[in-house]
């Protein structure tokens, strides 16, 4: 095409009516990105408050136990209840609080055969630092319980606790039953921390749930007297 004809009105007048299209399409496009956006996120909360009731979703992950880098799934942990914890950041504030508090608890946790796991979006990289620091320096100082790194996300998101926007797990919660079935499920928003001895509580309440049959009433503890679930 000829300069002089390339640059006359009519082709300028075609050339900015086609670019004030190409405008409208991208916004009409973000918009639907923007609203697909917010019915999955709002999705994936449902889908965690879904899942109890049912099996709970199968996972593998790199892991740190005790200084070691180990591969490990959910099939290691069929046939005995387990926690599973989710945390938002390694090296920060309130998540060394729950991790530390519950790694001291551990012995409690294993005399009702109840294994706990904490997972994070950070990597297993992350998570071999960060265990391997003393805690006076902001460590966890090798603890018992296995960090899992869900690095690229799956467990976070198979579990509905992943913030896509800042591609971090919120608190997530879920108890697992030794029939692999989710007992529980709970979401914090990350400027709260849980309590271990809450924790503890609910997995001995579904565990004695599961062997008489009795349903337990607000606050109940164990030696407390439970309710047989029966209309007279």
């Amino acid at each position: 095409m000829h300069y002089d004809t390339f640059y006359n009105i009519e082709n300028i007048r075609n050339l900015y009516t086609q670019l004030l299209e190409y405008k409208s399409v991208g916004e009409h496009v973000d918009s639907q990105v923007e609203t697909s956006s917010r019915i999955l996120s709002y999705s994936r909360v449902e889908n965690m408050t879904s899942l109890v009731r049912k099996p709970a979703p199968k996972w593998k992950a790199t892991a740190v136990v005790q200084g070691r880098i180990i591969e490990t799934n959910s099939e290691v942990y069929e046939g005995k209840y387990y926690v599973l914890m989710f945390y938002p950041y390694d090296f920060s504030f309130v998540c060394p609080t729950e991790i530390l508090e519950l790694n001291d608890a551990m012995a409690q946790f294993k005399k009702i055969d109840c294994e706990v796991l904490a997972c994070s979006t950070d990597s297993y990289f992350s998570h071999h630092n960060w265990s391997q620091k003393p805690r006076e320096m902001g460590g966890l100082g090798t603890p018992n319980i296995p960090l899992l790194a869900d690095f690229n996300k799956k467990m976070s998101r198979d579990f509905g606790v992943l913030d896509e926007e800042e591609g971090i797990s919120l608190r997530g919660l879920f108890i697992i039953s030794d029939k692999g079935i989710v007992r529980h499920a709970s979401v914090n928003d990350v400027e709260v921390g849980r309590c271990v001895n809450e924790i503890h509580r609910l997995v001995v309440g579904f565990q004695y749930t599961d062997q008489h049959g009795e349903v337990c009433p607000a606050s109940w503890e164990p030696g407390r007297k439970a309710i047989k679930p029966v209309l007279k």
